[in-house]
């Protein structure tokens, strides 16, 4: 464990000190800032439900299942067990670029979240899939350049968010053909049922 620590560490500075440099250090805390993304991800959200069809509409349900799923998971049920301390608390010389986080570090929900979504819209976009997974690569690294996550967190998290889309993905979709099918199969027998064949 002390080894693996040990890794953990000199990758953090790697990030947050070797790389420094004065176009990361406005372009990450940027990145890293939820608010700057709540408009263009309404935008998307909402553009999915108005003109992106029978996809899109299905897209942007499983938008809000799977941040809910994931968010809650990771903050209220993984981060209080680990309990583990951010970094910044933790290690000296930190170049810490944001204002610092109480809550746990390990897993990062950040890295979470957005892998969630990457994963869900290349599944559903799959054209566009190295996008998504750059974008989601950035906002993770971004949280060890500002000084609040180790990288075994953000990689927790990366892993966590695509198992956690992935079963909201498999569980929504066996639950539709499991009702669709059902629906269809009662459709059928009452046509058959009233069919002027039968009379």
């Amino acid at each position: 464990m002390d080894f693996l620590y040990t890794i953990d560490k000199t990758i953090f500075y790697f990030f947050n000190r070797t790389l420094a440099n004065p176009l990361f250090d406005w372009l990450m805390p940027w990145v890293t800032e939820e608010s700057h993304w709540y408009i263009p991800i309404g935008l998307v959200w909402i553009s999915l439900l108005v003109w992106g069809g029978r996809k899109g509409r299905i897209t942007a349900v499983l938008v809000v299942l799977i941040l809910l799923v994931t968010d809650q998971t990771v903050n209220f049920l993984i981060k209080p067990w680990v309990h583990r301390i951010r970094p910044c608390f933790v290690l000296e010389n930190v170049r810490l670029l944001i204002r610092q986080p109480h809550s746990h570090s390990f897993p990062s929900s950040h890295a979470a979240n957005i892998s969630a979504m990457a994963f869900l819209f290349s599944v559903q976009y799959r054209k566009y899939w190295m996008y998504f997974a750059g974008f989601a690569l950035l906002v993770s690294l971004s949280r060890i350049f500002v000084g609040v996550h180790y990288p075994s967190d953000v990689a927790a998290g990366i892993l966590i968010g695509v198992f956690l889309a992935g079963t909201v993905m498999w569980s929504v979709s066996k639950f539709y053909k499991i009702f669709y099918g059902k629906r269809q199969k009662g459709n059928r027998e009452h046509e058959k049922t009233n069919s002027p064949n039968r009379h």
